[in-house]
């Protein structure tokens, strides 16, 4: 009778994910709101990008549409633009890439070494406050401060380096420049939290045994900081990577003009022209989506280098 009442094992339950989920069931409970708004933000619009794919027409039902396949996005492959905006987008985003992702390393470690607690918070509260303001606010900031009666021509016409003002936002050739330091001023303070919170993070015993190993202050960062933060530095740098086809769009929108366009066009504000303005709306969607897919190639082939040569990696 006592066996006859003994429940069967579950198969399913023994599967190792279910018991992981069980075990974390807090942390998932917690994750159910975020879990819900990506899945309704990010995943169900996703079928939209099947338009792309189409000849479509206002008001016409999806099923009737002609389906024309890679179509559009041949069209910008083959379009003259493509080769300067791919130039571009790859220039900016490998400037931001080798200038300001070392950039917040490089303050976190300079701030992890003071020792003045006063010193450290006020260089703190100045760097990431310019996280906090909008681009129209920086854009405007930087037209002031470069235009011909900015106070950079001011300075160089009072002492002698120039004699007529200096175009900085008309000339292509300082676009580059003027965008790279812009992104940087205002998310260097930002990006520098994560590191020093994972400093933080890091075993004070071993700063211990390195002060008995006769380690400096440069020793231990070299052999005990840095290696501490590195799967945080390899999981932003794939990331970072994965998106070296995200240029900006604000950025390029705000401090772009007719003169810089050669310079400044990139494949998002492109999409934007073409998607939005002109009202071609699936030639926009194709090249989104072309963008997307190889920002997520790039994903995967830096994820399996990184693990490969350096044993790390997201997945």
């Amino acid at each position: 009778m006592g066996d006859s009442l003994t429940r069967a094992p579950v198969p399913f339950a023994k599967k190792p994910w279910v018991r992981r989920i069980y075990r974390e069931r807090e942390l998932w409970l917690i994750c159910i709101p975020m879990i819900i708004f990506v899945i309704i933000f990010s995943y169900i619009p996703m079928w939209g990008v099947l338009l792309g794919f189409t000849d479509y027409v206002p008001g016409k039902s999806f099923l009737d549409l002609q389906f024309v396949g890679l179509k559009y996005i041949r069209q910008f492959i083959d379009s003259p633009d493509f080769k300067q905006i791919l130039r571009n987008t790859l220039a900016m985003s490998g400037l931001g890439i080798a200038i300001g992702f070392p950039a917040p390393i490089i303050l976190a470690l300079l701030l992890n070494e003071l020792r003045s607690n006063a010193f450290k918070r006020t260089v703190q509260t100045i760097s990431y406050l310019p996280h906090f303001v909008s681009w129209p606010v920086i854009a405007s900031i930087i037209v002031t401060i470069l235009g011909s009666e900015g106070s950079i021509n001011k300075f160089l016409i009072s002492s002698q380096f120039i004699e007529r003002p200096i175009q900085f936002l008309g000339r292509g050739e300082f676009f580059w420049a003027i965008f790279t330091a812009a992104n940087l001023w205002k998310g260097i303070g930002w990006s520098t939290i994560i590191y020093l919170s994972n400093i933080a993070g890091v075993d004070t015993e071993l700063y211990d045994a390195g002060a008995i190993d006769g380690l400096g202050r440069f020793g231990m960062m070299r052999s005990i900081t840095i290696p501490g933060i590195m799967p945080t530095i390899i999981l932003l740098f794939i990331l970072g990577l994965g998106g070296i086809l995200n240029a900006g769009f604000e950025q390029q929108l705000l401090l772009g003009n007719s003169m810089t366009r050669e310079y400044h066009e990139v494949i998002d504000t492109y999409v934007y022209r073409y998607g939005v303005q002109m009202g071609r709306f699936t030639y926009g969607i194709a090249v989104g989506f072309f963008k997307s897919i190889i920002g997520l190639a790039l994903v995967i082939i830096t994820n399996r280098v990184a693990r490969k040569t350096v044993g790390m990696s997201i997945f």
